[in-house]
């Protein structure tokens, strides 16, 4: 990340910002984590509204974080209730996150930042809750484990597009978002009839036809 972000332009910051946004929904701790100790090593000079990403205390605790949720991630049932949890963290943080790109900028810039940084992320963080809730439903671990760990390696790989190539970022997030979509569509009518099954409720057409 050797890319120096006083020289970026609009695109530029636009693509980490959204970026930023995106990956929050994902991973929010990993995304802090990384971000400040980009800036606190000097590998990219942080945005002012970023800055205090990189103070110790800050790095510290978002460590500790990102240690708990990677280890809570790939347990098969506390990765759906940390999922449910984070639903109020996630969304809001990634909003601010982006935010922050353009917190020098002027508010109209931040403020349209912190309404797209959020929608990516409730749209990632969806996609995920709803696929990981689905693979929870197969009684093997490895399919829960492999989501996971590809799920660590989407949110350093995201950052890093966004910095060092934000043309191409932009297709890549455009399919990510279209993915998302899908998946919570498929995924959430199939855990909503998985649940009626469980309850022996029948299927809507059934209920239609009596």
């Amino acid at each position: 990340m050797a890319t120096q972000l006083s020289t970026m332009d609009l695109a530029q910051l636009a693509a980490l910002a959204a970026a930023l946004g995106w990956a929050s929904g994902l991973r929010l701790y990993a995304v802090v984590f990384i971000t400040g100790a980009a800036g606190f090593l000097g590998w990219i000079p942080l945005p002012e509204g970023l800055k205090l990403l990189q103070h110790p205390v800050v790095l510290i605790a978002s460590f500790a974080m990102f240690a708990i949720e990677f280890v809570a991630d790939k347990i098969p049932g506390l990765d759906s209730l940390w999922d449910a949890v984070h639903t109020f963290i996630r969304i809001p943080a990634g909003a601010a996150l982006a935010a922050g790109v353009f917190g020098g900028d002027g508010a109209a810039w931040a403020l349209a930042a912190a309404l797209a940084g959020g929608t990516l992320a409730a749209t990632s963080h969806a996609a995920k809750t709803t696929t990981r809730a689905a693979a929870n439903t197969s009684p093997e671990p490895f399919s829960n484990l492999a989501l996971s760990l590809a799920g660590d390696a989407v949110v350093p790989a995201t950052l890093w597009l966004a910095v060092e190539h934000p043309a191409w970022f932009w297709p890549v997030l455009a399919a990510a978002v279209l993915l998302s979509l899908l998946l919570v569509f498929v995924l959430w009518r199939f855990l909503r009839a998985l649940v009626r099954r469980m309850r022996g409720m029948p299927p809507p057409a059934a209920r239609a036809a009596a």
